[in-house]
């Protein structure tokens, strides 16, 4: 992963590689501004030439794909074509908390209604004492918008970012439920069905629905089968390996999964599901784009469909961040297989104080204060045990607690018990925790699409 670079006035410079940070730190020619994003500032230069970089947004209803790449570009002085080239410099995933502000909103409700019905001073409900304006989002869909903007402004303070691109729209949902619609020019070219396609693969989780098989390659089924009068309506359509699609043939589902009631409950209930996912980047797509419009920087947009028809042809494996890398107009993408950063948005805490039942009576009380011994939860720590059963370098998240005793959250496990007096601040709290995932592996890229 590239190392983003600031010259000594703090102005991006064009990222480095890893190697050439390290020789810059043990030089003494650079200081660590932070460690996530990995950014160093040299401390004797100030400008320098730089190229321009285009940073790439896939949106999603949970996780926003982005990526950072250099663009270049070749000509065929026999055909004059031109081909456009992205190298990959820093790629990352943005885990929204929208189900979490939801599940909170949700929670308040019912504590105002609670309130109503108990015996004491009677408060209305009121409705009509709150007008909304005509581009209102819900909390959960406006936080959405927010974390990707946040991070579009973030970025752009750490490398030379000259244009925009962002995927349209991830799924047409009208194509979806008549596939037959006429006036689309995608449909009509290269990338007819590539929407369906990508929607179910989303909908059913790359899976296969009768047995589960995830490595290989799959195909779209019709559930109730269409020599029977099924439709190709998407409701009616799921995954399914080739194995199980030549053992189902033209039964019906139920005749099929006889032996397997609860599979077959699964199914029916899944392919009924809402559009859900879709429908929430669907309203946010044009609120982040007047968002991106607004920075002053040039926005291209691709359709979700074109993004998968550029990894499938490109060989590259399924992931949010790669699927960034392949919005828009792509002719190849160098360096792409490089660690990812997962940023998970966790919020700056809560007001609430107390914690409760599921009826609404107390249960527990939190701190009054969110400092303990100078560090608050969410701080981004390095603990170094010198004995014990938890000695050795233990580097992540910490969650204070009032005794002084800390836990820290490492990926996929947790430490916990961990004295302040071993731990060292690396980056303050800034409402995102972060972890790096290793390099995608370049043989799922072919099962995946």
């Amino acid at each position: 992963m590239a190392v983003f670079v600031l010259d000594k006035q703090k102005k991006p410079l064009m990222p480095c590689s890893e190697k050439r940070a390290r020789l810059l730190l043990q030089r003494g020619r650079a200081v660590v501004v932070r460690p996530a994003p990995f950014t160093i500032r040299l401390k004797d230069r100030i400008g320098g030439d730089t190229q321009p970089a285009r940073l790439k947004i896939d949106p999603g209803s949970k996780t926003t794909g982005i990526a950072v790449v250099r663009e270049s570009e070749t000509h065929d002085p026999e055909t004059g074509a031109v081909e456009r080239i992205e190298h990959g410099l820093w790629f990352g995933e943005l885990a929204h908390r929208g189900q979490a502000i939801r599940e909170a909103l949700e929670k308040r409700r019912q504590y105002r209604r609670a309130r109503r019905a108990r015996k004491t001073r009677y408060r209305a409900p009121r409705f009509l004492n709150r007008p909304r304006r005509d581009s209102w989002l819900s909390p959960s869909l406006q936080h959405r918008v927010d974390t990707t903007i946040n991070w579009v402004e973030r970025l752009r303070a750490l490398a030379p970012i000259a244009a925009l691109s962002q995927e349209w729209v991830r799924f047409d949902t009208q194509a979806l439920h008549n596939p037959e619609i006429s006036g689309v020019e995608y449909q009509q070219g290269q990338l007819a069905g590539y929407e369906v396609r990508e929607y179910l693969l989303e909908k059913w989780h790359r899976t296969c629905a009768y047995c589960g098989a995830t490595n290989g390659p799959l195909e779209i089924e019709h559930i109730h089968p269409k020599s029977r009068g099924g439709s190709n309506r998407v409701s009616n359509l799921t995954l399914a390996c080739r194995p199980c699609n030549e053992r189902k043939g033209n039964q019906p589902i139920e005749a099929f999964l006889k032996g397997h009631p609860a599979r077959l409950n699964k199914i029916q209930a899944q392919a009924k599901a809402p559009l859900q996912d879709a429908a929430a980047v669907n309203a946010t797509r044009w609120a982040l784009f007047d968002a991106l419009k607004a920075t002053g920087l040039p926005v291209e947009t691709g359709s979700g469909g074109r993004t998968q028809y550029n990894r499938t042809r490109l060989d590259i494996p399924k992931t949010h961040a790669l699927d960034a890398a392949c919005v828009g107009a792509v002719d190849q993408v160098h360096d792409w297989n490089r660690p990812v950063l997962a940023i998970k948005a966790t919020g700056r805490g809560a007001y609430c104080r107390t914690r409760t039942f599921k009826n609404g009576f107390p249960r527990g009380f939190l701190m009054r204060q969110k400092r303990v011994q100078g560090f608050q939860t969410g701080d981004w720590v390095r603990a170094e045990v010198p004995k014990g059963k938890k000695a050795g370098v233990h580097i992540g998240r910490v969650a204070v607690r009032q005794t002084g005793s800390f836990n820290v959250q490492l990926l996929g496990k947790t430490i916990e018990g961990i004295s302040h007096r071993y731990c060292q601040v690396l980056q303050r709290a800034d409402g995102y925790g972060y972890s790096y995932q290793p390099k995608p592996k370049k043989e799922a890229a072919r099962w995946a699409a």
